[in-house]
């Protein structure tokens, strides 16, 4: 590619030797063509230096989010550990409970009739001694 600029020159050279209008016009259309196309260098080389860093950001916020997950799944499983547990000291403390009210329940009702047949003594008594005064 390094004959095309001497080829390019020898052109406008010649040109600018047969009209020299002509031949300006061509060295302004030549430089403007060399700006534009450095230019467009300059931002697709500026261009693939973003996407790469973008990807590399990307790629260590994957990482990153990676790690989080991993934590994540750690915090969950141990927490649902946590509720197995609870819900095991749940039902215990509720059979307890259960236990306890039955017991309750049972010592009521022997007291009831216990109760009750002293009561029945005590009247069996009482009509034993008011019956023989009669």
């Amino acid at each position: 590619m390094n004959f095309l600029p001497s080829l390019q020159d020898e052109v406008i050279r010649q040109v600018t030797i047969n009209c020299a209008e002509r031949g300006l016009l061509l060295l302004r259309i030549r430089d403007e063509i060399r700006m534009t196309i450095s230019a467009y260098q300059i931002l697709h080389e500026s261009s693939v230096a973003f996407g790469i860093r973008k990807a590399l950001m990307a790629e260590q916020g994957r990482a990153d989010l990676e790690a989080a997950v991993a934590k994540l799944c750690s915090e969950k499983s141990e927490l649902e550990k946590q509720v197995v547990e609870l819900r095991s000291r749940a039902d215990q403390i509720e059979r307890r409970s259960n236990e306890q009210k039955l017991a309750e329940e049972k010592k009521h009702t022997e007291q009831i009739q216990n109760l009750m047949k002293t009561n029945q003594q005590l009247k069996a008594q009482l009509e034993g001694i008011v019956a023989p005064q009669k």
